[in-house]
C-alpha cells in the first residue's frame, strides 16, 4: 500500500472513508523462500499483542450469484470466502483496515507473487517515524519476517493497481482484527492455499 490516491474507474470504484491509503504493500516482486533478513517487524504496523481467536479455515454453506471461484470479503466479518460449487465456500480468517482505512469495492486479481519484497513509499517512512518513532526500511526482502507473509495477490480495476493486496503476515495475532492500513491480512498457510488455488483474472468483492 501507498499513501497515493486510488485511480477511480466509472464502475463500482473503491470507497474510501476520510483518509489517503497508506499501507504495508508498496511495489511487490517475488523473492525466494530462503530470502533472508535482519529486520523484525513482529509487533509492528499496527500489529496486536494479544492472541488471535480465529482457528482455521472451514467450509461453510454460503449464498451468492457470482461464479465459483469469485473471493468475497467480508470486512466487518473479518472473513474471505471462496466461493465452491453447489452453494458452498471456503471461510478464511483475515485482518483488514484500522479506522481510516477501510474501503470497498470490486476488483480483479491481475498479479500474484511468492515471498515479495516490501518497499514502503516515502510517505509511509515519514508517517510512521513521525508518529511512531519507527524507522522503516526502503527495502525488506521477502521472507518470514517481512509484514507481507508469504504471498501476495495484487488487486486492480481494468488496469489500473488499486494498492491493496490479500497478503499473509507475520504476525497472527492480527488475524480477525481491524489493524492494517487497507490490505488484506491472512495466515501464511491459508494465504498459500488461496493463491494456489486462485486464477488471475478472479474477481475480489470487498464488501
Amino acid at each position: 500500500m501507498s499513501d497515493k490516491k486510488v485511480n477511480r474507474p466509472l464502475s463500482r470504484p473503491l470507497n474510501r472513508r476520510g483518509f489517503l491509503l497508506a499501507g504495508t504493500a508498496g511495489l511487490l516482486i517475488s523473492q525466494p523462500a530462503a530470502a533472508k533478513t535482519t529486520f523484525n517487524f513482529v509487533g509492528g504496523l499496527g500489529s496486536g499483542s494479544s492472541r488471535s481467536s480465529y482457528r482455521g479455515k472451514k467450509i461453510v454453506s454460503f449464498r451468492t450469484n457470482e461464479k465459483v471461484g469469485t473471493i468475497i470479503i467480508k470486512t466487518s466479518e473479518r472473513r474471505l470466502y471462496k466461493v465452491l460449487p453447489n452453494g458452498k465456500a471456503i471461510k478464511y480468517g483475515i485482518g483488514v483496515g484500522r479506522a481510516g482505512f477501510e474501503w470497498a469495492g470490486t476488483a480483479k486479481i491481475r498479479r500474484k507473487a511468492e515471498w515479495p519484497t516490501w518497499r514502503p513509499p516515502a510517505e509511509m517512512i515519514a508517517r510512521e517515524l513521525k508518529k511512531y518513532g519507527r524507522q522503516l526500511p526502503k527495502v525488506m526482502k521477502g521472507g518470514p519476517n517481512n509484514p507481507l507473509g508469504a504471498r501476495a495477490l495484487y488487486l486492480f480495476q481494468g488496469n489500473k493497481d488499486t494498492l491493496y493486496r490479500i497478503h499473509g503476515t507475520n504476525n497472527p495475532a492480527t488475524i480477525g482484527k481491524a489493524q492494517s492500513s487497507g490490505c488484506i491480512r491472512m495466515l501464511n498457510e491459508e494465504v498459500i492455499d488461496l493463491y494456489n488455488n486462485t486464477r488471475m483474472g478472479t474477481k475480489v468483492i470487498v464488501l
